[in-house]
C-alpha cells in the first residue's frame, strides 16, 4: 500500500492542472564502439572506433608475410595458353591443375583466390579472354542449371525458365526447359504469346481447337515441334516413357506464372456461372482443385483414335497443323556439320518463327555471320562452343557454352560458333522472322568487287581465290586447338 502511495506521489503532477509534467529521462546511449551484449561466448571487437580512420595512425601497416604472386610450380597451362594473345585460341582448362588468367607468356598475370575453379574452368574466354576482344558486350550466357527450378505436384515434374530477369538482354524471346515423368500433364492452358516447343526426349500427346471449333491432337517424339498461336487452349500429356521438352515464347518477359490456367478459371468464376455455363448445378463442382494444377499426375491416355473428339468443324487441315515431325527430316550436310532449318515455308503456323538445328563437326565452325531482321536466341542440346559477339563501336567478347545453356545475340550483332568438344556441338539459333535469314561474312566478301576487298583489308590474292561465291554454314576444322593454318582446307 505504502508502494503504492509513493507512485501515486511521484506522478501526482500529471493530475494537477498548470503543473509541469515530469518526463522520464532517456538512458545515455551505448558509444558505437561499445561491446555489445552478446550471446554467451561471445568475444572480440564488433566494430572498432574512428581511430583507424585514414592516415596519420601511430603504426605501421602489416607487412604481408609473403607474396601473393601464384608461383609457376603451383600451376598449369592449357595447350597454347603460352601463343600470342592475338591468336586467340581456345583454351581447355577441363584438366588444367590450378587454371590462371594467363594470355601469352607462362607467369602472370596470377589469381590467388578467392574463386570458383569450376566456373573458371567452363568460362575460359572470359576468365583468359582472347586479346582481341574488347569494349562492352551484354552478357549474352544462361545456363538453365542457374535457373529456379519449379516443381509439379507429386513429383509430377518440374520447370525452369529463361526470361530478362536472368538475361537482361534477351528482350524479344524468353525460354523455358520443362520435364514430365510418364503420364504427367501440363494442364490445360493458354498464354498470350506463341509457344514454339523442340521435344527433347521422350514422347508426348497434344490436343487442342482453334477459334473455329476444329480439332487436333497428335503424338510426337524426341526432335518434333509444335506451335500454339497466342490465345490457343491446349493439353501437354507426356506418354509412357516421360518427356522433356523446351518452350520459346516470342516476348522476353515471359513467365510461367503468367500462364492461364483452366483449374484458375474455374476457381475464379462465381459457382453460379459455371452451372449456367456447362448447363448443369453448381453441385457439379464441389470437387474442383483448390489452387493451380500446374503440373501433375495423370492416367495413361490409350489409344489417340480412343481420344479423338472431334465434332462438326472437323480436324485442323495438315497444312494448319500445330505440330511438324521435324525428327522425320534429313539434315543439309555441308563440310563440317549439318543443318535442318524450319520457318514458315514449311511450318506455316508458325509465322514468326524461324529456326535452325546446327550440328557441328568436334573443331568446325558455324560461320561468320550476322541475321538482318531478328534478335538469335539459342540452346545448346550437346558439347561445348565459344561464341564471340561483335557490336559496335569497337566491341567484341567470347562467350563459352555448355549443353543446356541459353545464348542471346541482338540483331545484328555478328557471331560464330566454333565446336570445342571432341564430340558434336548441336543448337538451335531461334529468329522471330517469316523466313530464316543470315548473311554470311565470306560469301559476302566473295559477291564483292575484288579490289574493293583488297583495297579494304589488304588480303592476299590466295586469300581473295578462296572466298566462296555459295553460302557456307559450316567451315570444317581441326580438335588441334593450337593448330593456325587451315589453307589446305578448301570448302
Amino acid at each position: 500500500m505504502k508502494s503504492a502511495i509513493r507512485t501515486l506521489g511521484a506522478f501526482s503532477t500529471l493530475l494537477v492542472p498548470g503543473l509541469a509534467v515530469p518526463l522520464p529521462q532517456a538512458p545515455e546511449p551505448l558509444p558505437a564502439t561499445a561491446k555489445p551484449p552478446g550471446p554467451p561466448g561471445a568475444s572480440g571487437v564488433l566494430r572498432a572506433g574512428p581511430s583507424l580512420i585514414g592516415y596519420g595512425q601511430p603504426f605501421q601497416a602489416e607487412q604481408t608475410s609473403g607474396s601473393t604472386v601464384v608461383p609457376p610450380y603451383e600451376f598449369g597451362l592449357a595447350p597454347g595458353q603460352s601463343e600470342d594473345p592475338e591468336l586467340g585460341l581456345y583454351l581447355d582448362l577441363s584438366n588444367v591443375r590450378n587454371p590462371q588468367p594467363i594470355r601469352g607468356g607462362a607467369k602472370s598475370p596470377t589469381d590467388p583466390g578467392p574463386r570458383n575453379y569450376d566456373y573458371d574452368r567452363l568460362n575460359s574466354d572470359l576468365f583468359a579472354p582472347p586479346a582481341t576482344d574488347s569494349g562492352d558486350i551484354p552478357n549474352a550466357k544462361w545456363p538453365f542449371g542457374l535457373s529456379h527450378n519449379r516443381h509439379g505436384l507429386r513429383s509430377a515434374g518440374w520447370a525452369r525458365q529463361q526470361n530478362t530477369d536472368q538475361l537482361p538482354v534477351a528482350k524479344a524471346m524468353a525460354g523455358v526447359n520443362m520435364r514430365l515423368e510418364p503420364y504427367a500433364y501440363l494442364e490445360l492452358h493458354w498464354h498470350s504469346q506463341g509457344e514454339w516447343s523442340l521435344m527433347l526426349n521422350g514422347s508426348v500427346r497434344l490436343a487442342s481447337s482453334n477459334e473455329a471449333g476444329e480439332a487436333f491432337i497428335d503424338d510426337l517424339q524426341a526432335g518434333d515441334v509444335w506451335f500454339f498461336p497466342s490465345g490457343i487452349p491446349h493439353s501437354i500429356q507426356a506418354l509412357e516413357a516421360g518427356c522433356e521438352f523446351l518452350l520459346v515464347f516470342d516476348s522476353g518477359s515471359f513467365s510461367e506464372d503468367t500462364t492461364f490456367l483452366v483449374s484458375e478459371l474455374f476457381e475464379g468464376n462465381p459457382r453460379e456461372v459455371l452451372a449456367k455455363n456447362f448447363r448443369t448445378s453448381t453441385a457439379s463442382f464441389s470437387n474442383l482443385p483448390h489452387g493451380q494444377l500446374y503440373i501433375f499426375p495423370g492416367s495413361p491416355p490409350g489409344n489417340i483414335t480412343s481420344q479423338n473428339s472431334t465434332g462438326p468443324a472437323g480436324i485442323i487441315p495438315p497444312e494448319r497443323s500445330y505440330s511438324y515431325h521435324w525428327s522425320l527430316q534429313e539434315p543439309y550436310r555441308v563440310p563440317g556439320g549439318t543443318v535442318k532449318i524450319l520457318d514458315p515455308l514449311s511450318f506455316p503456323i508458325a509465322d514468326n518463327f524461324a529456326v535452325a538445328l546446327f550440328s557441328i563437326d568436334p573443331g568446325a565452325m558455324r560461320e561468320m555471320h550476322w541475321h538482318t531482321t531478328s534478335d538469335e536466341w539459342n540452346y545448346f542440346l550437346a558439347g561445348q562452343a565459344r561464341v564471340t559477339v561483335f557490336d559496335v563501336p569497337e566491341a567484341s567478347r567470347t562467350f563459352d557454352f555448355q549443353a543446356g545453356d541459353v545464348g542471346y545475340i541482338p540483331v545484328p550483332d555478328a557471331h560464330y560458333v566454333e565446336c570445342v568438344s571432341d564430340v558434336p556441338c548441336v543448337y538451335l539459333e531461334v529468329l522471330l522472322a517469316d523466313m530464316y535469314n543470315d548473311i554470311s561474312v565470306a560469301q559476302w566478301l566473295g559477291l564483292t568487287p575484288r579490289q574493293v576487298v583488297r583495297d579494304t583489308l589488304m588480303l592476299s590474292e590466295d586469300v581473295l581465290d578462296r572466298l566462296p561465291k555459295v553460302k557456307p554454314f559450316i567451315f570444317p576444322g581441326s580438335t588441334n586447338h593450337t593448330r593456325t593454318n587451315y589453307t589446305v582446307d578448301v570448302v
